[in-house]
């Protein structure tokens, strides 16, 4: 028999990963199944548990591969960078501008599948527990790095520019939390689920505009653009 090497190891599971992501796009996180997998992949039962020994195992490789390839850090940290000549306002609407794209781009693929995890996670949390340790990125998702940017630059400027805030720093951050998720959320359920009236007159663009305006006048600045 010939030696089975790491690089055929790694493109098989690779091969693997990449099936369940499209499974996933095609059908509900949670109703995917070990026997779908098989299937879309043509390997035999036998041979998808060489290697993974559950469905939780995929999930999770592929969930960090959805991950490192879906990664909007590199775009805001231009932005972050090109801030320090920014008025604290235009800051605010590239960064909702950003997240809109991001969200359109991906809004059938990594966007829908993050929700669906969340649902899962709700449901059942040890399993979400497992399949999210396997899926742990240094510095935390794209949820994470925008909120820590967010918390480092919004407190700075608000003292350099000595800004008229209408409420405090740890409620600004938690509002802006709270929009964040909930326009993704809308998003995905008009978009991607429901059939009724709403979804030709959710403008993702247009919500993201509005929680730029929103936080902006919030931290007292009332420019619009």
């Amino acid at each position: 028999m010939p030696k089975v090497t790491q690089e055929y190891i790694e493109n098989k599971k690779r091969m693997i990963v990449e099936a369940t992501y499209e499974l996933c796009r095609e059908k509900t996180v949670s109703t995917v199944t070990m026997q779908d997998i098989i299937n879309r992949t043509g390997l035999s039962q036998g041979g998808i548990y060489r290697f993974y020994k559950d469905i939780d195992e995929i999930l999770g490789d592929m969930l960090a591969d959805m991950r490192k390839r879906y990664s909007l850090k590199e775009e805001l940290d231009e932005i972050m960078k090109e801030a320090q000549t920014l008025p604290t306002g235009e800051v605010t609407y590239r960064i909702c501008e950003m997240l809109a794209r991001w969200m359109k781009a991906e809004l059938m693929g990594v966007q829908k599948i993050d929700y669906e995890f969340a649902i899962l996670a709700t449901n059942t949390p040890p399993r979400a527990d497992k399949i999210l340790a396997r899926a742990a990125l240094e510095g935390g998702g794209n949820k994470e790095y925008l909120f820590t940017k967010m918390m480092e630059f919004y407190p700075e400027r608000i003292a350099k520019e000595h800004l008229q805030v209408k409420v405090s720093e740890r409620e600004l951050i938690g509002f802006i939390s709270s929009l964040y998720a909930g326009i993704q959320n809308c998003s995905i359920v008009y978009h991607c689920y429901s059939k009724g009236a709403v979804a030709p007159f959710y403008d993702i663009d247009e919500q993201y505009h509005l929680m730029a305006k929103t936080i902006n006048l919030l931290l007292g600045i009332e420019e619009d653009r």
